[in-house]
């Protein structure tokens, strides 16, 4: 075991802390609050996140770097967790108070000897804390670790065997939701040999920010690009989904592409980024599920119901109504991918799950793929993919903001002003 000792340096970072009367209370709000009003909870008077000067966290060991944090981009996680409308159920999962963000692009300023990389690379950070990095040998490792899927690793909940600061590592599936191991809204992070994935200079800043959830969109479109069939409907207007689109294109997909946005910026950039259409919500939306063979039925009571419809349906927004309507449009025998991180739901009905016998398959975040016949991590896959297409992915970024400027950040994406729109970036 590697023992670690402060060094009394002070860094910046924006930290959340969590407790069960704040959850109580700010959940109350946002559950009846117009969406304008979550930065209540999220930056105003009911937030648990403010500005502060932590101990800079040393090295845990000679297969660790130290990063000079460039940017960091704001996740739909983060915003739901700072606003509690994210269900409790990965609450064992995480450690608080902690400085957030998990989307880190930043720069090399001090390298262990076995890190694999030197001072003044740019890297790209996988966030994932998995049993390598909890301080366990190869022949420790858990199930999905051992299978390079440290991102479902089955000991996140657990304490590790790393000691940092006199104390066990303390459980946590990410950067950014660790007490320990400070994520990207902060001037700096330390991250295990396993999380650096070193970026060209090909690729630029705003790219290499969005190399984390450009990743999510790449595994999941390796993990469904064959069963997808002659078309798909992509459900949402945000970073995922437009990347989802880009990420199928990359690929080879060859079927038809349609994205149900609610945005014309994003519905013409879906375009640009490989879509073949896109439609906004309702009688729009309706429509194209009828150019594919669907055909609608009224029944007495509730929404109207399809037979045919789409072979697939990517849900990236993750709410009950986004999940109602992938059940609905996907053609029976359909296969229905799940992106959004919907949580707690009061009603969903599942009829059609087993009336159309609907294949439904969840995806999250990244690990070792099976590419080109090859074994490649989903960040180098991400990596090759833009250097190969060089699409105008730059332009999911919509907002920069400094990290003292991140109420102004937050409230942009509450109140969804231009800047607050696509992919919002701190840029410490």
């Amino acid at each position: 075991m590697t023992n670690l000792t402060s060094r009394g340096e002070r860094v910046r970072g924006l930290q959340f802390a969590a407790t069960v009367p704040h959850f109580l209370l700010t959940r109350g709000v946002t559950s009846i609050a117009p969406r304008p009003l979550h930065g209540l909870a999220t930056h105003g008077p009911l937030s648990g996140l403010s500005c502060v000067t932590r101990s800079q966290t040393p090295l845990p060991g000679p297969d660790w770097a130290r990063l000079k944090v460039v940017a960091c981009g704001i996740c739909g996680t983060d915003t739901s967790n700072l606003a509690f409308i994210a269900g409790p159920a990965l609450e064992p999962f995480g450690s608080f108070p902690a400085v957030l963000g998990h989307e880190i692009f930043g720069v090399v300023v001090e390298a262990g000897s076995d890190s694999g990389v030197t001072a003044g690379q740019r890297v790209a950070v996988d966030p994932v804390i998995g049993c390598e990095v909890r301080g366990y040998t190869r022949d420790q490792w858990c199930e999905c670790c051992t299978s390079g899927w440290p991102a479902l690793c089955q000991r996140s909940g657990d304490a590790g065997k790393l000691i940092v600061d006199g104390e066990p590592l303390a459980p946590g599936k990410v950067l950014g939701y660790h007490r320990q191991l400070p994520g990207g809204w902060g001037s700096e992070v330390v991250v295990h040999r396993s999380g650096l994935h070193p970026v060209p200079e090909s690729i630029s800043d705003d790219e290499a920010t969005l190399m984390e959830p450009l990743s999510v969109a790449v595994h999941a479109a390796l993990a469904n690009v064959d069963r997808l069939g002659d078309s798909t409907l992509v459900l949402g207007s945000g970073t995922i989904a437009l990347s989802v689109v880009w990420a199928l294109r990359a690929l080879g997909y060859g079927g038809k592409i349609v994205v149900q946005a609610k945005r014309q910026s994003a519905g013409e950039l879906a375009v640009t980024l490989g879509a073949d259409s896109w439609s906004r919500p309702g009688e729009e939306a309706r429509k194209a599920v009828m150019a594919v063979g669907g055909k609608g039925y009224q029944p007495p009571i509730g929404p109207e119901v399809f037979t045919g419809g789409f072979p697939s349906v990517i849900d990236c927004v993750g709410t009950p109504q986004s999940v109602d309507l992938a059940l609905r449009w996907t053609r029976e025998r359909g296969h229905v991918v799940m992106l959004g991180c919907i949580g707690e739901t009061r009603k969903l009905d599942l009829t059609f799950l087993w009336a159309k016998e609907l294949r439904i398959i969840g995806n999250a975040c990244y690990g070792q793929e099976d590419f080109e016949g090859r074994p490649m991590h989903t960040f180098d896959v991400t990596r090759l993919l833009l250097e190969r297409t060089r699409p105008p992915i730059s332009r999911l970024v919509s907002g920069h903001f400094r990290l003292a400027e991140y109420k102004r950040a937050l409230n942009a994406i509450a109140e969804r002003t231009p800047e607050g729109l696509g992919k919002v970036v701190l840029q410490p």
